[in-house]
């Protein structure tokens, strides 16, 4: 498996990989009204345009991705993905290490629904500390976690 930069080419295939990943999120809320089965490829074109996307490829499929910019010295990191098959691998550990190796020495902040607790314990374990909770309605709810390298020495 290799990481790298994905290209405009990818784009399509990367959200195709999103409806899938994000299906277990749907699950978590009985509903496919969450934000990532709804975006765009133009909004995805957007996103790879404003910051990075970078894609995890096995045998030439993309199997894993994440996104992120920076603005004001914060990596704002979404959209870490890894396809259903090849969960619990290392890939959204390796996904997320690597992203952040292209913007060295910055806060980095992401989120994730508080039921996402898999997730959550990911990003613990990978150094990041809850700072706040976002109330989106009665069924949703965000936390927020930050890391930042100066604080880890990383």
């Amino acid at each position: 498996m290799e990481i790298s930069r994905a290209n405009e080419e990818d784009l399509q295939e990367i959200l195709n990989l999103q409806y899938l990943a994000y299906q277990s999120e749907a699950k978590l809320f009985n509903s496919s009204d969450i934000p990532p089965l709804k975006q765009t490829i133009y909004e995805v074109r957007e996103e790879f345009h404003k910051g990075i996307i970078l894609k995890a490829v096995d045998d030439g499929v993309i199997i894993g991705s994440v996104r992120a910019y920076c603005e004001d010295e914060t990596v704002y990191i979404g959209k870490l993905m890894v396809h259903p098959i090849q969960q619990r691998k290392g890939i959204g550990t390796r996904l997320l290490s690597k992203i952040e190796k292209y913007y060295p020495n910055k806060r980095y902040e992401l989120f994730t629904s508080t039921r996402s607790v898999n997730n959550i314990l990911m990003y613990e374990k990978l150094g990041y500390i809850a700072f706040k909770e976002k109330r989106i309605n009665d069924e949703l709810k965000f936390i927020y976690l930050e890391k930042n390298k100066f604080e880890f020495g990383v």
